[in-house]
C-alpha cells in the first residue's frame, strides 16, 4: 500500500511541476491579473502547440494518475481478493 501511495505522490508532484512551469510560462500574462488559470494565446509556431499539448496533458495526468494509485488500483485488489474469497 506504501508503494501505490509514493507512486501516486511522486505523479502529482512531477507532473505538477510541469504543469506549474508552463503554465507560468503561456497562462500569466501580467502578474497583475490571473495567473496560472488565463486563456493561452494562440499557437505561432509548433513548439507552441507541443507545450499547449504537453501542458494539458500533465494537468490530467497530475489528477487522473493519483487517483488510479491511491483508488482504482487498491479498489480493484480488493474487488479481486473480495471475488477470490467467494469463489472458494
Amino acid at each position: 500500500m506504501a508503494d501505490e501511495f509514493v507512486k501516486g505522490f511522486g505523479i502529482l508532484s512531477g507532473a505538477g511541476l510541469i504543469w506549474m512551469i508552463l503554465a507560468g510560462w503561456y497562462r500569466t500574462p501580467s502578474f497583475g491579473g490571473k495567473q496560472l488559470t488565463a486563456e493561452v494565446s494562440p499557437a505561432s509556431n509548433i513548439y507552441e502547440q507541443m507545450a499547449y499539448l504537453i501542458m494539458d496533458a500533465m494537468f490530467w495526468f497530475m489528477i487522473l494518475g493519483p487517483l488510479t494509485f491511491w483508488v482504482l488500483i487498491p479498489l480493484g485488489r480488493q474487488l479481486y481478493a473480495g471475488y477470490q474469497a467467494r469463489g472458494q
